[in-house]
């Protein structure tokens, strides 16, 4: 839109420019063109004048006047034969033999458009002779013609149209940095929404947009500010409710899996137990995804503030948790990367710990038995990459475009279903700590969980 508004007024001013320049440009070299034509004529005429004449001292000021005048101006002359005079005579074409036929003067500028590289005058000299009205009326006994080089018209030529087409680039230009002013203050407004909803995109529905600008705008401010508002109530009402729902779940499901391990330990029929255990795995999935939606509705909550700590024990202090569950299948977890122990990262105190445990309890989830995990840190700059690799299946585009979205199940290798919230929970985690988190396909086949957070600098 700023370009656009820039454009606008740069043509606009363009228009300006050329309907008041060219005009006067135009007028400028006609005048220029009318002038020299009348100074070189009049020349001419006073030649005329004194050839007409014939006499010794007519001739001789004629020859006089007629070396000033070339020595002073670009200006050749050329006269017929009738004074004893070395000036060369005139080439015989169709406009001296029209000014000798009928005595009218002829201007040739060499040239339809503007001028050529000569100006021709011809005029007609006429015997000098005085009638009854006091006029000079005798008969036409030669021709002046005057050769004018246009080098100097046509450097004045450019002259006048060069200032003016650089005074005209100069106005642009002034135009264009104004224009820009204008429209970046005119379209401030228009930002400063799209940058609040944005952020409302980005899930900041604390962001409100300045009421200024003209009255639409305000209008427009105020109503997205409403909005905000209004959603935020929501959303903190539905957080709300989602973490006391999920903490009064936990004690009845806690029970309730004591009472079904109770009832496991004093059944001996096998069909029964089969029940048993059945209800027991899904009272644990539920348990699961009661934490799960705790998890969540906490870091949404955004009551923990982030803060340097070091990753390289963070991460060997979960890999030891796993291992020993790792070992019973076979699965080796080996880490790797360049970072050393002295390596800080900024996140909220046990946020890593749980993004770790979810990413590692779904790679183990689908890792084959006798396959390997390999978990990489490593520095770049300002951020610290943690992923997390395993062998299993992977993920198709489509499932990795939905990996993330809460509830959405995939299937493990082991057969257990999970919550459908790990990965909704790692994101939501790793974006309150101001990081990123994908999904890309590991070199030996499987899939690689990237986790990158920013890295914290000893004072």
């Amino acid at each position: 839109m700023i370009r656009q508004l820039i454009r606008s007024y740069v043509v606009l001013v363009a228009g300006a420019v050329a309907m008041f320049t060219v005009p006067v440009a135009f007028s400028l070299t006609d005048q220029l063109r009318d002038d020299t034509a009348a100074s070189v004529r009049r020349e001419a005429e006073t030649m005329a004048l004194l050839l007409g004449n014939g006499n010794p001292p007519s001739c001789a000021a004629l020859l006089e006047m007629a070396d000033a005048f070339e020595g002073e101006t670009p200006g050749e002359v050329e006269v017929t034969e009738r004074c004893d005079t070395d000036l060369r005579s005139p080439r015989r074409d169709e406009d001296l033999t029209r000014t000798l036929e009928t005595g009218d003067p002829s201007i040739d500028w060499g040239s339809s458009f503007i001028w050529g590289p000569e100006l021709k005058i011809t005029v007609a000299a006429r015997e000098s002779r005085e009638d009854l009205d006091g006029r000079n009326g005798g008969p036409v006994v030669g021709a002046v013609r005057i050769v004018y080089k246009t080098t100097d018209l046509t450097d004045r030529l450019w002259t006048i149209w060069g200032f003016r087409a650089g005074l005209g680039v100069a106005v642009l230009i002034v135009a264009a940095v104004i224009g820009a002013v204008v429209a970046r203050r005119l379209t401030r407004p228009l930002r400063q929404l799209n940058d609040t909803a944005s952020r409302f995109s980005d899930g900041d529905l604390a962001a409100r947009s300045p009421v200024t600008g003209p009255r639409e705008t305000q209008t427009l401010a105020r109503t997205l500010n409403q909005a905000g508002e209004r959603l935020d109530t929501l959303i903190a009402a539905q957080r709300i409710f989602v973490a006391d729902a999920s903490h009064q779940l936990r004690t009845p499901l806690t029970a309730l899996r004591l009472s079904l391990d109770n009832i496991a330990d004093g059944v001996d029929d096998d069909f029964v137990k089969e029940d048993v255990e059945q209800a027991t795995a899904e009272v644990v999935r539920m348990s699961r995804l009661v934490n799960g939606l705790l998890v969540l509705a906490r870091a949404e909550a955004k009551v923990t503030v982030a803060e340097p700590l070091p990753l390289k024990e963070i991460v060997r202090e979960r890999l030891d948790v796993w291992r020993p569950a790792a070992d019973e299948r076979g699965v080796t977890i080996t880490l790797r990367g360049s970072a050393d122990g002295r390596l800080l990262v900024l996140t909220s105190p046990g946020q890593l710990e749980q993004v770790l445990d979810n990413v590692l309890s779904n790679a183990l989830e689908v890792s084959p038995d006798g396959g390997t995990i390999t978990v990489r840190v490593e520095p770049r700059g300002d951020e610290v990459t943690l992923s997390v690799c395993d062998q299993g299946p992977g993920m198709s585009d489509a499932e990795k475009s939905r990996a993330f979205d809460r509830f959405w199940r995939g299937q493990g290798l082991t057969g257990k279903s999970g919550s459908g919230l790990g990965l909704a929970v790692v994101k939501q985690l790793v974006t309150d700590d101001g990081g990123t988190v994908s999904l890309r396909d590991s070199p030996g086949g499987g899939l690689c969980v990237t986790i990158t957070l920013r890295a914290a600098h000893r004072g």
